[in-house]
């Protein structure tokens, strides 16, 4: 994708000017709040800490701020522009930091490239941080800068520039090479440039098992060779004592691995088809790599190629690491960002392409084909398992190598917690997946040859929520699980339409021509419907071959509703039934009826969905606050749905008198409760704060959930089932590989609840 300067400019000018903000964490509407987080209240922290220094990381946002310090000599590829022009890029340093990590970030721009002043005033503010980012500083007064400050100081410092791209190169030389069946020990390295990135990434190398003798390192006059005079410390480090080799393309004859980290256009076809077989190519020169991707694809079949491009495979990218070191350096308040950290984040980061990739990356990416090998060796950026596995592996390795101030008992627990603070997981549907895995149930897929159905049931079974049941034509699963390179072991597989299922088939339509005989369904009528997915999984459901069924992918929910309602049946006491979408936001949690079956409610089912709705929110242990809503309020339109509603209200307050249920209303009253309960104080719903919502329609309740989801970055489960006999639940065609697993455990949930009989059974949430 092309960005323009007109785009960019507009970008950071639109609005509110720059990326970043200061935002509160702590209440301060009141003057109780005012002077509890000023004066006098402040006084108090501010004498803890006096005593006792640590406690900074209990009483301020110390621990989880970072500062991004530049004085914009070496910005991106733009050079010595100053510390004032380098802001735009340290404030998206900070951005970065907050999106991946959840991490606070001051930008500080220092106008000072005396490296002695630099430090001096880094180490007068360095009280302020948990950690300091070095940014874009030119080398080599880089070197002495970071050095110094992390001798000098005792928090994590970090210039990211050598570290990053040292860390994420490093993890991706691992992989690369494991996929070319090559040692890291026996290959030959030939690195261009010999900045701070170029070094830094070469030591790292080394550090784990390059040999200093097989690699070539070159700077703008060639070849570092130690004949040559007055070489810097720095490039000295690296000379090799090779004779034969002045030029980058003699240096890369014979090459393994090429690292690029110097300048744009300099590497040739020709060079590269001079290198060892499955050659390794990092183009990572900013913004012009050494050689296209494309160029270099095209020089021979069995190139392994990165670049820091994100519309390429295998891009190298700092913000696979930077943000996830410093979380777990920060969680443990440790003093320093050692080697062993960084080697740790290496592994990790290796580790996780060899993982099948989580749904988002597929989202993302558009693909189901991202499996280890020479397309992907290395983690992409958005990849949500960064923060928990790179974090963890940092603050183990702090702990374990003596830097950190404090410890983590719960791995499992810090892990989900990093989790939940970025969002990838509530703990609404990690108490959903845990309640299930304490009795897993056979759950039928009906649809097991839609991408996303079949990815679910695998993620289901990994979590040990349930044992899956797969229908659809055997081969046809198996290619597309081989495809998304999913394991199918200890999964039952039916073909429905096989030799060997017509006993089942006629077992099932005889059972059904006999339940429904009276409403006109023949043995011969049945027999058809068994060829039909949903038919034959909700029979084996009906009776008693599975527990659950999952359905709705490819089907249309008005065909899942008349299967249903034929085959399961509606629970006595009701005439309908409904679906429901849970809405987890930062104001809390929000339960919508009816989002799925029925389309123009009359007062009795409006009566019904409401019972459902009640039922249903104490099945997920929370108390029924109950808004039916509408375009009016309290009687003042009588016909229409307000009517309906209104009547409907009526019917609910008399059978349940202890209900907190009222009506009808517009969305407005039902959440302001100051408003509701100033203007209509007579209602049941006085003083308290709503959690369910009855819509007057199936069009109001459909795009109420679904603008929830578009506007918003709440968690939402649903479709769940509310009123049927037995656990079937729907899904819908847009439904995600997320939203199958979580309505599978609602489902195993549903199917133990009514294995013991018990309608007071509810999910524990706290």
């Amino acid at each position: 994708m092309k960005i323009t300067k007109e785009a960019a400019l507009a970008y950071h000018e639109n609005g509110r000017p720059g990326k970043i903000e200061v935002i509160p964490t702590k209440p301060y509407r009141t003057q109780e709040d005012l002077s509890l987080a000023y004066s006098p209240g402040v006084a108090e922290p501010c004498l803890e800490i006096e005593k006792n220094p640590e406690d900074a990381y209990r009483y301020t946002d110390k621990g989880n701020l970072v500062a991004v310090i530049s004085n914009g000599t070496a910005v991106l590829g733009l050079g010595d522009i100053g510390a004032l022009a380098g802001k735009p890029v340290m404030e998206g340093k900070g951005l970065l930091f907050k999106i991946y990590a959840g991490i606070d970030v001051f930008d500080i721009e220092l106008d000072e490239k005396d490296p002695e002043k630099f430090i001096q005033a880094v180490k007068a503010i360095a009280p302020t941080f948990g950690g300091i980012n070095l940014e874009d500083i030119k080398a080599p007064e880089c070197f002495e800068i970071e050095q110094r400050l992390k001798d000098e100081l005792d928090i994590p410092v970090m210039h990211d520039d050598q570290h990053g791209t040292a860390i994420i190169s490093g993890a991706g030389l691992l992989n690369a090479l494991e996929v070319a069946g090559k040692k890291i020990e026996d290959v030959k390295i030939v690195v261009s440039g010999a900045g701070a990135s170029a070094t830094t990434c070469t030591r790292m190398y080394m550090f784990l098992g390059a040999k200093k003798e097989n690699i070539v390192m070159l700077d703008s006059k060639g070849v570092i060779r130690d004949d040559r005079p007055n070489l810097a410390p720095s490039k000295k480090a690296f000379a090799t004592a090779r004779r034969d080799v002045s030029t980058l393309e003699e240096a890369i004859k014979g090459a393994d691995v090429f690292l690029g980290l110097s300048k744009g256009n300099i590497l040739s076809q020709d060079m590269i088809r001079s290198m060892n077989r499955m050659p390794i190519v990092f183009a990572l020169a900013n913004p012009v790599p050494e050689i296209s991707y494309d160029d270099a694809m095209a020089s021979r079949d069995d190139v392994l190629m990165s670049t820091g491009r994100s519309d390429y495979p295998n891009q190298i990218n700092n913000v696979i690491g930077f943000p996830y070191i410093f979380r777990g350096a920060l969680d443990v308040h440790a003093k320093k960002i050692n080697e062993e950290m960084k080697l740790a984040a290496v592994k990790a980061i290796a580790q996780l392409a060899k993982e099948p990739i989580p749904e988002v990356v597929s989202e993302t990416y558009n693909t189901n084909h991202l499996t280890f090998g020479p397309k992907y060796f290395i983690p992409k950026p958005v990849d949500p398992r960064l923060i928990s596995e790179v974090s963890a592996a940092v603050a183990k390795a702090a702990i374990d190598s003596g830097v950190a101030r404090d410890t983590i008992e719960d791995w499992d627990a810090y892990k989900k917690g990093l989790r939940q603070m970025m969002g990838y997981e509530s703990k609404l549907t990690r108490q959903l997946y845990e309640t299930a895995s304490r009795e897993p149930k056979r759950v039928v897929y009906a649809e097991a040859t839609h991408p996303n159905m079949l990815k679910a049931a695998i993620e289901a079974q990994k979590e040990r929520i349930c044992y899956p049941i797969l229908l659809g034509n055997v081969d046809e699963i198996r290619e597309l699980a081989d495809s998304m390179d999913l394991v199918l072991d200890d999964v039952e597989i039916i073909d429905i339409r096989c030799e060997q299922e017509q006993g089942r088939r006629n077992q099932f339509a005889e059972f059904l021509a006999k339940k429904r005989a009276r409403e006109g369904v023949t043995y011969q009528e049945a027999t058809d419907k068994m060829y039909e997915r949903n038919y034959f999984g909700m029979m084996m459901v009906e009776l008693g071959q599975a527990d659950a069924v999952i359905c709705g992918q490819y089907t249309k929910y008005s065909n899942n509703i008349k299967v249903a309602r034929e085959v399961i049946g509606i629970q006595p006491g009701f005439n309908t039934f409904g679906t429901m979408h849970i809405i987890n936001s930062k104001k809390g949690m929000y339960f919508l009826a009816d989002t799925l079956i029925n389309r123009h409610p009359t007062t009795e089912v409006l009566i019904d969905i409401a019972k459902l709705a009640n039922k249903t929110v104490r099945f997920f242990n929370r108390e029924p606050v109950i808004a039916m809503l509408s375009y009016s309020n309290f009687g003042a339109d009588t016909v229409g749905s307000p009517a309906s509603v209104h009547k409907a209200v009526a019917a609910m307050q008399e059978a349940y008198p202890k209900l907190a249920i009222d009506g009808e209303m517009q969305v407005n009253f039902a959440f302001n409760q100051t408003l509701r309960d100033k203007k209509y104080p007579f209602s049941r719903l006085k003083g308290k704060k709503i959690n369910t919502l009855v819509f007057p329609t199936l069009t109001a309740a459909n795009a109420g959930y679904q603008l929830l989801q578009t506007l918003t970055d709440a968690e939402i489960i649903g479709p769940i089932q509310m009123g049927l006999n037995k656990p079937v639940h729907f899904t819908d065609t847009e439904s995600s590989v997320s939203d199958i697993v979580n309505i599978t455990a609602v489902a195993v949930i549903d199917a133990s609840a009514q294995e013991k009989k018990d309608n007071d059974a509810c999910i524990v949430i706290r």
